[in-house]
């Protein structure tokens, strides 16, 4: 893009699905996957003479993700008739909010600046469509699903922070246990409106909606096109046609779906078979207590109280798990100190994270408890074993979940620090090497770790390489 003439203007509209056991309005399970139609009813699919009945578990996870995302939570809020015409929205009108949200004027904290989010409130979801070559089938299945959708400002500079501004949201709310914001599943699913304007310019230009993006390479991806496309048209001279454009994955372009609607286009009214959402403070306040510590909180804890690095803080916080491991690990050792927590903080995102990431599995399915890893750590420190030794033990713990104590008992991998042992050892060696050791006493000192090497060899590593060069350096004076 010419950076010096335009400037990108992006606002998202984010919708996750909210984890409760039954959908919004009935009791239909709220779950994923399995045959096509099988978790409807006549609430979810529309049939004549049904009424709506409000989930209240769905209503406390939305007022807990409000609150998270630094949104004043509204104690009293509207659900509205959303019309529009489509074959998966089998009342064809979809249960919203509108004029009175659940939540407004929040923010999200990006690495430089705050996003600011305009709303948060509350819908049903719509069905899916599936297309098998020329025929497209309906699935009911997530019809009447709760979702919470977060709108921002349009203020979102650049490709690269809406993804940063997304990734943000889902690592909060994963926190908070409200959705499991699977992208690629459809629990997490983003809209992004985008227009250019001349950088001296206050006026904002006319923007597109983009649509069908399940991913956040895909969002940066659909985003960079499609600023790029308008950026063409302009310098041509020709003008931007407000509208709504789906991104193909396989192409790399979006493509014209529809023109945009307006709010006035879906005729919103209030939804006359529900109430108003009165809550109270009280409850809201008691919600507010469930919320954990968020990851901004732990990051910035992480860096100030153990010193680690932003790399190493970014990677135990990414994830709450993690950040728990990491924690409960910590109260597992027996002295608490700034190296031993920086050695914690390297095992966790190198051994332990690339077993996993090797694997391909969810961090709660690791086999190593935080106890086991503990008392591994505290082996290296106290020089029962070497950092080789501990991560030989360390791959046999995740094979069979066994304590290192357990391992070392088995495998004979305890290290050898014995003073008399190592002397007797290290004199062998020299012994064996005496052109080794000619090197060495005719100043070439480089040549101790081949006659280091070798002791470690006669051991099969359980020597400490430390005391070993040190008591050859003794032995060779």
């Amino acid at each position: 893009m010419n950076n010096n003439e335009y400037q990108i203007v992006i606002g998202l509209e984010v919708h996750v699905h909210l984890k409760t056991a039954t959908k919004l309005f009935c009791r239909c399970k709220n779950a994923f996957g399995g045959e096509p139609n099988i978790r409807i009813c006549p609430v979810c699919t529309g049939q004549p003479g049904v009424l709506p009945v409000l989930n209240k578990k769905a209503v406390e996870q939305a007022v807990r993700a409000s609150l998270a995302l630094n949104c004043k939570v509204k104690l009293e809020s509207v659900f509205a008739r959303k019309q529009y015409f489509y074959p998966d929205l089998p009342k064809n009108y979809q249960i919203s909010q509108y004029e009175l949200p659940l939540a407004e004027d929040g923010y999200i904290e990006l690495d430089n600046r705050k996003i600011n989010i305009t709303r948060a409130h509350m819908e049903e979801d719509a069905g899916k469509l599936l297309h098998e070559g020329d025929i497209s089938q309906v699935d009911f299945n997530r019809t009447g699903m709760p979702l919470l959708e977060i709108v921002s400002e349009p203020e979102i500079n650049s490709s690269r922070e809406a993804a940063e501004y997304l990734r943000k949201i889902r690592q909060i709310l994963r926190y908070c246990n409200v959705s499991d914001c699977n992208m690629e599943k459809g629990s997490m699913r983003c809209d992004a409106n985008i227009s250019l304007k001349k950088k001296d310019d206050d006026k904002l230009g006319t923007k597109t909606e983009i649509k069908n993006m399940n991913s956040f390479k895909g969002v940066e991806k659909a985003l960079l096109y499609e600023a790029k496309r308008q950026e063409e048209l302009l310098d041509e001279g020709k003008r931007i046609i407000q509208e709504t454009r789906l991104w193909d994955e396989d192409k790399n372009i979006t493509i014209s779906m529809r023109s945009k609607e307006e709010a006035n286009d879906y005729r919103y009214f209030p939804e006359p078979d529900l109430p108003a959402l009165i809550i109270k403070k009280e409850w809201v306040d008691e919600i507010k207590k469930t919320i954990p510590e968020l990851p901004k909180k732990r990051y910035d804890k992480y860096i100030s109280n153990y010193s680690l690095s932003e790399y190493d803080a970014g990677v135990l916080t990414g994830e709450k798990e993690v950040a728990d491991y990491f924690e409960d690990t910590i109260s597992k050792f027996k002295v608490t100190h700034q190296k031993i927590i920086k050695k914690l903080a390297n095992w966790i995102t190198v051994e332990l994270m690339g077993k996993i990431n090797a694997e391909g599995i969810e961090f709660a399915a690791q086999p190593v408890k935080p106890s086991d890893i503990a008392r591994l750590i505290e082996l290296i420190e106290d020089e029962t074993i070497s950092g080789k030794m501990a991560k030989e033990i360390f791959d046999i713990m995740w094979q069979t979940k066994k304590s290192p104590a357990e391992v070392i008992k088995e495998k004979g991998l305890k290290q050898i620090t014995s003073d008399e042992k190592i002397h007797s050892l290290c004199q062998k060696v020299i012994d064996d090497n005496p052109e080794i050791v000619k090197k060495y006493l005719s100043g070439k000192e480089g040549v101790i770790g081949a006659l280091v090497g070798n002791v470690m060899k006669e051991t099969k590593g359980q020597a400490n390489p430390q005391l070993v060069n040190e008591k050859l350096r003794e032995l060779l004076r």
